[in-house]
């Protein structure tokens, strides 16, 4: 994943995101944390601008929080564009790992959403409906 090196220069077409300012905290582990990361990096995305997403501070990270703030970027925006606009700095390998999971699995899901949501309903004992 390129997106875990940081840019080289910094310029007007960048924005900083540092994590524990946006979330108030130094646990990322709720969902709802991940959308508040998530609509920074998606809104620096829609303007045209990269993201530089700084884990500083940050104790503890869950791969749910990982899906909904970096992995959900997948469902809208291409592969190439990630790749080119985000970087995660100051993330420890715990991080890295809950990060290279929530994609892996999100890109997985979006091959084949319907193979997942069929492997859930078996799951759950949901199978005739």
């Amino acid at each position: 994943m390129k997106f875990l090196n940081s840019f080289s220069v910094l310029g007007d077409d960048i924005v900083k995101i540092v994590v524990t300012e946006v979330v108030g905290d130094n646990l990322c582990i709720c969902c709802g944390d991940g959308q508040k990361v998530y609509d920074r990096i998606s809104a620096a995305f829609q303007q045209g601008k990269k993201a530089i997403v700084s884990f500083l501070g940050v104790k503890e990270t869950v791969p749910a929080f990982m899906d909904t703030a970096i992995a959900q970027l997948y469902e809208h925006f291409t592969e190439e564009e990630i790749e080119a606009k985000l970087s995660a700095i100051d993330i420890d390998a715990n991080g890295i790992d809950d990060i290279k999971n929530a994609v892996y699995w999100k890109k997985e899901y979006l091959k084949d959403p319907q193979r997942f949501r069929e492997a859930a309903r078996k799951s759950l004992g949901d199978e005739d409906e």
